[in-house]
């Protein structure tokens, strides 16, 4: 029997190489494959760093069926992948992930600070950017490992290709899909950490709306789940529930 393909796409900052411990742990029937989004690590100067171009890096790397994990900003962008092919994907893995910001407002405000930072980010180095991001509070509770291994991961990209991913991946680029969930009737496994409390509430909100969605909440773990504990991502992965579900 062949080996059924994974695609794992990590979030903003991070590149495909931050899946590698998750990837280790998985079992010999998965064939995983954990690119680079456009915007980052080997990646960074293929443009246009948009939606719809990721969109294609994916169906064009991918089989006719493949299951996808995302994470962060990698699981808004399988969701929009999820439904731009469909019958392609046949389940749907995704940590500390949300569809979007559904208030247009909000989401027009999101855009804007997206933009002014971006533009602050052509103007630093990839180390001060790295330092910068690291403080975001929703990673500021990593422990002392994780962030080390994360900081080397982020020195793979640079400020230009950051930006770039600020203006056509981040979260006020893309438009919500809170009022598509419904459409995704393939499964779906919503992971959360224990400590990111803004995620789980998210992902509950999800679960209640996706056809088919199970929850599974890590202990001892923040927003960067398979960062901080791959093997009980992995396992999730595997059809397996090692962690507190609901």
């Amino acid at each position: 029997m062949p080996p059924l393909t994974l695609i794992l796409l990590h979030g903003f900052t991070n590149t495909g190489a931050s899946w590698a411990d998750v990837t280790a742990t998985l079992p010999q029937r998965y064939r995983p494959l954990a690119p680079d989004i456009r915007g980052h690590g080997d990646a960074t100067s293929r443009r246009p760093v948009s939606l719809d171009g990721v969109i294609e890096d994916v169906a064009a790397l991918a089989p006719d069926n493949f299951e996808l994990v995302g994470y962060s900003m990698g699981g808004r962008l399988a969701l929009h992948v999820a439904l731009a092919l469909p019958g392609r994907v046949t389940r749907l893995v995704l940590i500390g992930s949300s569809p979007g910001i559904a208030d247009p407002g909000e989401r027009a405000e999101r855009r804007a600070g997206d933009e002014h930072l971006a533009d602050a980010v052509r103007m630093m180095t990839i180390e001060r950017f790295a330092a910068r991001w690291a403080l975001t509070a929703v990673l500021a509770d990593q422990p002392v490992d994780v962030q080390a291994a994360t900081r080397l991961d982020r020195l793979r990209n640079t400020p230009e290709g950051l930006a770039e991913a600020l203006r056509g991946l981040g979260t006020g680029a893309l438009p919500s899909l809170w009022g598509r969930l419904g459409e995704v009737t393939i499964p779906v496994e919503l992971i959360a950490g224990e400590r990111d409390l803004k995620f789980r509430h998210a992902t509950e909100e999800m679960a209640a709306r996706l056809p088919q969605a199970r929850i599974t909440v890590v202990p001892d773990a923040g927003h960067a789940v398979h960062l901080e504990q791959p093997a009980a991502v992995a396992a999730v992965i595997a059809g397996e529930r090692p962690a507190r579900a609901a």
